[in-house]
C-alpha cells in the first residue's frame, strides 16, 4: 500500500517499487523553514568542530612548546652545573699552582741560603781565628753606644749634683736623694742617713715609715702627668678635674709643688666656680617658671642678657617668624627633661 502526494492509496507490486523508473527519494523532504533552520545547524556544527580542532592543535602544540622548554631548561641547568663544577677544579687547579710557585720560591731561598752558609763555613776556615776576636760590627757599636748615651742622659748622676745645681727635676733629684739615703742607712746601719732620709721625704725616721712615704713619692710623676693632662682640656671642669685627682688626695700637697701657678690658679678657679650657685645667664638651657603656660615644658636657651630680662630662643618656635622672646629672670627656671 502506497500512498501519494496528494493522499491517494495505492496497492503496488513490489517489483513495480523496485524498478529504475521509480523514483527514490535519498534524502527526506523538509520545509523551507525545517531546512533553513537544519542547514543552520549544520553550518553551527560544522564550526564547531573547527574550532574544537583548532583548540586541539593549539593544545598539542603549546604542550609541544612546554615540553621544549623543559627540555632546555633541564639543558641549561645542566650546563651550569658543568660551569659550576669546571670553575671549582679551575679555582682548585689554581691553588695547586700558587703552592708550586711557593715551594718553588722556598727551594730557590733556601738553595742561596745553602750556599750563603757554604760560603761563610768557606770564609771561616781560610780567614786566621786572630782576626775573629771581635764580631760586633761599627754599625753594631754605633746603635750600642747611642742608646747607652741615651739612658745616661736620663739618670741624675751624684757627682754633677755635687759640683752644681740641677737644671731640672730638682724635686725628684731631692726624692731620689732621700730614697738613697734611706738604703744607705739600712746598709751601713747608720742612724744619722736614716734622719736625714726622714727630713727629705718628709717622714717618721723609721724604716716603715720611710718606706711608705717613699711608695707614695713614687707616684708624683704620673700624678703630675694625668693632672696637667687633664687641665689641658678645652673647657676642663671641677668634676673632671676631681676625678683625676682623688686618685692622689694623699700626695696632693706633693704635687701641688711640681704644678706652676698658672695650673694652680685654674684649680682654684674653677673649684670656686662650682661652689657658686646656679645663675641663669646666657647659654643657659632654660623653661617657662609657670607651670600653666606651655613653654613650661619646651626647651629654650639663653642667646641676650638685657640686664633686668634675658632673650630666650625656645626650640618650639624655631619653624615661626618669632623665634626668641624677652623675659625677666624670675619668670624662668632651668630646663629640665621631661
Amino acid at each position: 500500500m502506497v500512498t501519494f502526494a496528494d493522499g491517494e492509496r495505492l496497492l503496488v507490486n513490489n517489483a513495480d517499487l523496485d524498478a529504475a523508473s521509480v523514483p527514490f527519494p535519498t534524502e527526506p523532504s523538509y520545509s523551507p523553514q525545517y531546512s533553513e533552520a537544519i542547514a543552520a545547524l549544520k553550518e553551527q556544527h560544522k564550526l564547531e568542530l573547527e574550532r574544537l580542532q583548532q583548540e586541539l592543535r593549539i593544545g598539542l602544540q603549546s604542550e609541544a612548546t612546554a615540553r621544549a622548554e623543559e627540555q632546555v631548561s633541564e639543558q641549561i641547568q645542566s650546563l651550569q652545573n658543568l660551569y659550576k663544577q669546571q670553575k671549582e677544579q679551575n679555582i682548585q687547579l689554581q691553588q695547586r699552582l700558587d703552592e708550586m710557585e711557593s715551594l718553588r720560591q722556598l727551594e730557590a731561598e733556601n738553595q742561596q741560603l745553602r750556599q750563603r752558609i757554604q760560603d761563610l763555613e768557606n770564609a771561616v776556615e781560610q780567614r786566621p781565628s786572630q782576626e775573629w776576636g771581635n764580631t760586633m760590627t761599627q754599625q753594631a757599636t754605633k746603635v750600642l753606644n747611642k742608646q747607652v748615651k741615651q739612658a745616661l742622659e736620663k739618670t741624675i748622676d751624684l757627682r754633677s749634683l755635687a759640683v752644681e745645681p740641677p737644671k731640672e727635676n730638682a724635686q725628684e733629684c731631692l726624692r731620689l736623694m732621700g730614697m738613697a739615703l734611706k738604703n744607705l742607712a739600712s746598709a751601713m746601719n747608720n742612724t744619722q742617713a736614716l734622719e736625714a732620709a726622714a727630713i727629705i721625704l718628709g717622714s717618721e725616721p723609721t724604716q716603715s715609715a720611710i718606706a711608705y712615704r717613699a711608695e707614695q713619692l713614687s707616684m708624683l710623676p704620673q700624678a703630675v702627668s694625668d693632672i696637667r693632662a687633664v687641665l689641658a682640656k678645652p673647657g676642663c671642669s671641677w668634676q673632671e678635674f676631681w676625678d683625676v685627682a682623688q686618685e692622689y688626695e694623699v700626695i696632693k700637697q706633693d704635687y701641688w709643688a711640681e704644678l706652676t701657678t698658672q695650673e694652680t690658679d685654674l684649680i682654684t678657679a674653677l673649684q670656686n666656680a662650682s661652689s657658686q650657685p646656679n645663675i641663669i645667664g646666657i647659654g643657659s638651657i632654660v623653661a617657662h617658671a609657670d607651670p600653666y603656660r606651655t613653654l613650661y615644658v619646651e626647651r629654650g636657651e639663653v642667646v641676650e642678657d638685657l640686664g633686668e630680662e634675658l632673650v630666650v630662643a625656645w626650640d618650639c618656635w624655631k619653624e615661626q617668624s618669632k623665634k626668641a622672646d624677652r623675659y625677666f629672670r624670675d619668670e624662668l627656671r632651668f630646663w629640665q627633661p621631661q
